[in-house]
C-alpha cells in the first residue's frame, strides 16, 4: 500500500477517528464529492485550450480530467461495498465558484488553462509530506484524507470482520465492462483487499507511487513506450516545459525531452469564475449557460442512477459527457466584456427545471 507507516500511526494515534460504519460512509460520499468538485476546473481549463495549437496540454489535462472520473467512481464503489448511497444529484455538488475543496481549505475557481490554472492544479494534486498524519477533515492534502478512510477501514475490519463491513450489495458495484479505460484500473470493491486497491489507485495517479517517485504505476496511454506519470508531476512537466525521464525523482525535477506548451496563447480566455448574475435573463450568453447547467446537472443524475444499481446508466452518461463539451466550447466562442469570452457556470438545476 501506498503508505507504509499507517500501521503505526495508527498505533501512536490512538482509535481511528473514522470509527463507526456510519462515519465511514460519511466520509466515502465526502470522497465522492471531493472526486467530483474537480472536474469542472479540469473541464474549464480542457475546453479552453485550442487542441490544433496547444496539443500537448490538452493530453495532459484531457487524461488528467479522465482518470478523475475513473477515481469518482471508484469512490461511489467503495461506498457501495459498505452499503453506503451515493449521491450526486444535489445543491451541495455544486455551489457557486471560486468554493472549497469539500471539508478542506483548498480553493477550486474555474479558470482558463494558464499559469494560475496550473498553480491550482499543482496545490489540489500536491503529494502528501513524508510523515504526514491521516486527515479525515481539514485535510492538507488528498492523500492524508484517503489514509484517514485507510485507517477507518483496517480499524472497523478489525474491530467488527469484513463481512460486517464490506455489506453492500455486489450488483451496485460498476466494473471495467461498463467503464472502458486504458490507464487505470477500474474494478469492483467487495472486500478489504479491493478497498486497499481502489484507494491506492486513487492516490498514486494522483502524487506517485509508495516510494516516493513520479511514476504512478501505469503505462503512459498516449505513449507506450514510457511509464505513466502522476497527475502532480504531469503538471509539472506542462509548468517547466520538460518531461520525466526513468531516473528522475521529484528532487531533480524533469530532465527528459522538452514538451510544447503555449501557457498563455492558444488559449480560450474565458472569463474566470462566471456567474449567470453577470448577464440580463434571456441574453444569448445567460441562455447558454442555462442550458449547459440543464445538461450537466442530467449528468449528475445519470451517475448516480449509474451508482445506484442501474450502472448501464454510464453508457446515457458518456453521451451527455459530449453534449456537456459541446456547449462549453460553444460558450468560450461567445465573446464577452473586456476581450473575455463567455463560460459555464456550473450551478444547480433542479429535476423539474430540466427539460
Amino acid at each position: 500500500m501506498r503508505n507504509p507507516e499507517l500501521q503505526a500511526n495508527i498505533a501512536v494515534s490512538g482509535p481511528a477517528r473514522i470509527d463507526t460504519l456510519d462515519s465511514l460512509r460519511e466520509h466515502l460520499q465526502w470522497a465522492v464529492e471531493l472526486e467530483h468538485a474537480t472536474l469542472p476546473p479540469y473541464l474549464c481549463a480542457l475546453y479552453s485550450l485550442e487542441p490544433e495549437r496547444n496539443p500537448e496540454a490538452v493530453e495532459v489535462v484531457g487524461g488528467v480530467f479522465v482518470e478523475e472520473m475513473l477515481h469518482l467512481v471508484l469512490a461511489a464503489n467503495l461506498l457501495n461495498a459498505v452499503g453506503g448511497r451515493p449521491r450526486l444529484d444535489m445543491p451541495e455538488m455544486l455551489p457557486p465558484h471560486p468554493r472549497r475543496l469539500p471539508h478542506s481549505d483548498l480553493e477550486l475557481a474555474l479558470l482558463p488553462f494558464g499559469p494560475q490554472a496550473l498553480e491550482m492544479f499543482l496545490t489540489l494534486e500536491r503529494p502528501a509530506p513524508p510523515g504526514a498524519p491521516p486527515e479525515g477533515d481539514g485535510y492538507e492534502t488528498i492523500g492524508q484524507f484517503y489514509d484517514a478512510i485507510e485507517q477507518g477501514l483496517r480499524h472497523l475490519c478489525e474491530e467488527l470482520g469484513e463481512r460486517e463491513v464490506f455489506g453492500g450489495d455486489p450488483a451496485r458495484q460498476v466494473s471495467g465492462s461498463h467503464f472502458r479505460h486504458t490507464a487505470g484500473r477500474l474494478f469492483a470493491v467487495q472486500d478489504l483487499e479491493s478497498a486497499l486497491k481502489a484507494l491506492e489507485e486513487i492516490v498514486e495517479e494522483g502524487e506517485g507511487t509508495a516510494r516516493g517517485e513520479v511514476w504512478d504505476g501505469d503505462q503512459d496511454v498516449f505513449h507506450p513506450d514510457r511509464d505513466e506519470v502522476a497527475h502532480y508531476y504531469r503538471f509539472q512537466e506542462l509548468k517547466l516545459g520538460r518531461r520525466y525521464r526513468r531516473g528522475d525523482t521529484p528532487v531533480s525535477g524533469p530532465t527528459g525531452e522538452p514538451l510544447s506548451v503555449n501557457l498563455t496563447g492558444a488559449v480560450r480566455p474565458m472569463r474566470p469564475n462566471p456567474r449567470l448574475s453577470d448577464h440580463a435573463p434571456g441574453s444569448a450568453i445567460r441562455t447558454a449557460q442555462e442550458e449547459f447547467n440543464r445538461t450537466y446537472c442530467t449528468l449528475l443524475s445519470q451517475l448516480e442512477q449509474a451508482f445506484n444499481g442501474e450502472p448501464q446508466a454510464l453508457g446515457a452518461a458518456v453521451g451527455t459527457m459530449y453534449a456537456v463539451k459541446s456547449q462549453a466550447e460553444a460558450l468560450m466562442a461567445m465573446p464577452d466584456e473586456d476581450g473575455a469570452t463567455a463560460g459555464p457556470t456550473f450551478d444547480y438545476v433542479p429535476p423539474e427545471s430540466r427539460s
